[in-house]
This record gives C-alpha cells, sequence and structure tokens, in this order.
C-alpha cells in the first residue's frame, strides 16, 4: 500500500511539475503573470531574481507622481522648470532645454509615451525637491509595499551600480500603480506631440508597440539598457478582467513583445474575474454614535472579487457584516470593520474591509436639539391619534 501511495504521489509530483515548467516567457530571464483584481500569481519564471529593469523603473517615479497628484501636493496644471540637471540626461529623452517651463501634464506624457529620461528628472525634482529625495520616496513606497527585492538609484532606469529589482517586484508597483486609474490615459496613448516652449513639435510614440498591436493593452512601460536587455512590464483587461505581465532580459524587442502576447493569452483563455459584489452596493446599516445622521449605509472598500478558471461555473455568496459602533466623524474610505464572505455550504471564504458611502459630521448642539423637538413631536402625535 505505502509502495503505491508513492508511486502516485511520484506521478502527481511529475504532472505538476511538468506543467510548472511549461515557458511561456521562452526568451526571457524572468517573467511574471499577475491578476490585478487579486494580486494572484497565475505564472512566474525566476520571478524572484534580480535584474537591472532599465526604464521599467518609471513605474515607481509614475507612482509617486501619481499619488502626490491625488493627495493634492501636486497639479496636472502645475508649472514644472526644467534643471541643468534634468536638461542634460541621457538615454531616451523628449529634448527639454534648461529653463523651459512645461505643465505636469505635458511632462507626464514625455514619460508615460516616450519614457523621457529628462521629463521624469524634471518632475521627480517638483515633486521632492531634489532627485535624491525621490528616488529616497520610491525606494520606501517599494518596501512598504512589499517589493522588497528591489533598489533604486535613479528615477529614470539608467544603468547604475545597485539599481536592480525584480518581475515579482515590478509587478507588484504596476499593480498599485494603476489603482490610480488615470495613468492610463496617458499609457495608453500610442502617439501624441509635445508642444515646446519655442513653438515647435516634439513627437512622442509609445515604446510599447502593443498598445496599437494587442486588443486590451492599455500600458505599462518598457525598458532597455545593453545591461538589461529589452524588458517590458504590460497590462491588459478584457470583460473587466485586467491582467499585469512581467518580461526581463530579452534579446531583442521583438522577443519582448511575443513572450507577452503568450502570457496574456494564457492569462485570458485560462482565467476570468467574478465580481461578486461592488463598492457601490449597500450591504447594510449601521448606527452612527454622534452623527449628523443617526444611520450609514455600509459598502466595500473594495469591489468583492474571485479568481476563477474559466470552466468554472459561478456560485452565490453571501455576506456578513462585523460592524460594532460607529462614532462621528465619518468618511467614506475609512474602515469601519469587515464583511465575510460566505459561500452556499456555509464556509467563510474571505474577509473584506467596508466603510460607508456617505460623509457624516459630528453632531453639534443645535442638532441635538432639533432631534429632541422631532421626537418630542412624534411622541405628540402618537397621543393625539389614540
Amino acid at each position: 500500500m505505502k509502495k503505491f501511495l508513492l508511486i502516485v504521489m511520484a506521478f502527481c509530483i511529475f504532472v505538476s511539475s511538468a506543467k510548472a515548467e511549461e515557458d511561456f516567457a521562452p526568451g526571457a530571464k524572468s517573467a511574471i503573470l499577475m491578476d490585478f483584481a487579486t494580486g494572484k500569481v497565475l505564472y512566474e519564471k525566476n520571478a524572484d531574481e534580480a535584474l537591472a529593469p532599465a526604464s521599467m523603473t518609471k513605474i515607481a517615479s509614475m507612482l509617486i507622481i501619481m499619488e502626490a497628484i491625488d493627495n493634492g501636493s501636486l497639479s496636472l496644471d502645475d508649472d514644472v522648470t526644467i534643471s541643468e540637471d534634468a536638461a542634460s540626461m541621457g538615454g531616451s529623452q523628449v529634448f527639454l532645454e534648461a529653463g523651459e517651463v512645461y505643465k505636469v501634464h505635458d511632462l507626464l506624457k514625455g514619460v508615460a509615451i516616450a519614457s523621457g529620461n529628462d521629463a521624469v528628472y524634471a518632475l521627480a525634482e517638483k515633486v521632492a525637491g531634489s532627485h535624491a529625495a525621490f528616488v529616497e520616496m520610491m525606494n520606501n513606497r517599494a518596501k512598504k509595499l512589499g517589493a522588497i527585492n528591489t533598489n533604486f538609484v535613479n528615477a529614470h532606469g539608467l544603468d547604475a551600480e545597485g539599481h536592480y529589482s525584480t518581475a515579482r517586484d515590478m509587478a507588484i508597483l504596476a499593480r498599485e500603480l494603476l489603482k490610480h486609474e488615470k495613468i492610463l490615459e496617458y499609457t495608453s496613448i500610442y502617439e501624441e506631440y509635445l508642444e515646446k516652449n519655442d513653438g515647435t513639435k516634439t513627437w512622442l510614440v509609445n515604446t510599447n508597440k502593443l498598445v496599437r498591436f494587442y486588443d486590451g493593452v492599455d500600458g505599462l512601460k518598457t525598458g532597455y539598457t545593453t545591461t538589461a536587455g529589452y524588458c517590458l512590464t504590460a497590462t491588459a483587461s478584457k470583460d473587466n478582467f485586467r491582467l499585469i505581465s512581467v518580461v526581463m532580459g530579452e534579446e531583442t524587442s521583438e522577443s519582448r513583445s511575443s513572450d507577452t502576447v503568450k502570457l496574456l493569452n494564457y492569462g485570458f483563455n485560462t482565467y476570468k474575474i467574478n465580481t461578486i459584489k461592488t463598492t457601490d452596493e449597500i450591504l447594510g446599516k449601521v448606527r452612527v454614535e454622534g452623527g449628523k445622521s443617526d444611520y450609514a449605509n455600509i459598502v466595500l472598500l473594495e469591489n468583492a472579487t474571485e479568481l476563477l478558471k474559466t470552466t468554472d461555473k459561478v456560485e452565490d455568496y453571501k455576506f456578513n457584516l462585523k460592524v460594532d459602533k460607529i462614532k462621528a466623524p465619518v468618511n467614506p474610505g475609512d474602515i469601519v470593520g469587515s464583511a465575510e464572505i460566505i459561500d452556499s455550504e456555509g464556509n467563510i471564504i474571505d474577509e473584506v474591509d467596508v466603510t460607508v458611502d456617505t460623509k457624516i459630521k459630528k453632531a453639534n448642539l443645535l442638532d441635538y436639539l432639533l432631534r429632541n423637538i422631532k421626537v418630542v413631536a412624534s411622541g405628540k402625535s402618537i397621543l393625539k391619534q389614540n
């Protein structure tokens, strides 16, 4: 019996290994395929090998920039004066000159479309005051997200000692960047013009050709140096199912595109995403202590989703709210509790954060007075009816 079990186990291991060894990115030194919604890895190859990321570095740079825009410390309409250091950047550039002034919006186009080293350097100085301070922000953010095998020395990705990342870390950073959906308005552009201060125009052509030639691809960032080889972090969306793929160390731009297509095709052909419940669906009401409103609608902090094989059936789920007491003030985005997702057999498959759907301010003395008047009036009305 033991011998039989060993044979069965050996067979299972062989089958599993054979499947795991199927190479969807044969030309890449390392690769990964990740589901955006859940962060689950669908395929990986040497995904934790530290390699030069080249201009894929700008994924981290764009993340810091988009976070600055979203928190209000930077505006797309802000002016940016180009420094001597920014203008002197080599490699891919949009040919900015020292002393010129551009809007953040225009420089972001230069970064996302044409991978302008000069544009990202200028934005780094605008956000953090200096390029060095910006790089420190990049590294701190990467570590906080769990991209622990990454170290940035610059914001643009030119080869430098101690500048490295991994396919897994690039996917992690890309996933966080994609939460700022506006970036896709830039990375999805195939060609555009940057109007210079002297009235001339620079033609910007997306270095990611799949934006034009693969249905659903709307980003994200290519990279190339002699050390890094050809790299690409791509993202594509079909039927509300978004994938993130990374290939590093490819020998040609053609192979990085073809391997990316293989990865995306595998993902879309094998998996699907099921949205269990969205953030605009009310889960229930909870009393608010000391608020201008007595009750708050409870909603999910993020859409509840699950990753399924394309052959899997979608089942119905129930939600069990775990919210004790809410005290005013409270705002949408504040975590006020959680909700258990329960399948048809009563199993808890996940527990997700919940929030409120509207801002509720703290009640003042006038609110309490008006509320008491309503209670008294309501009581008199009841007595009159009796």
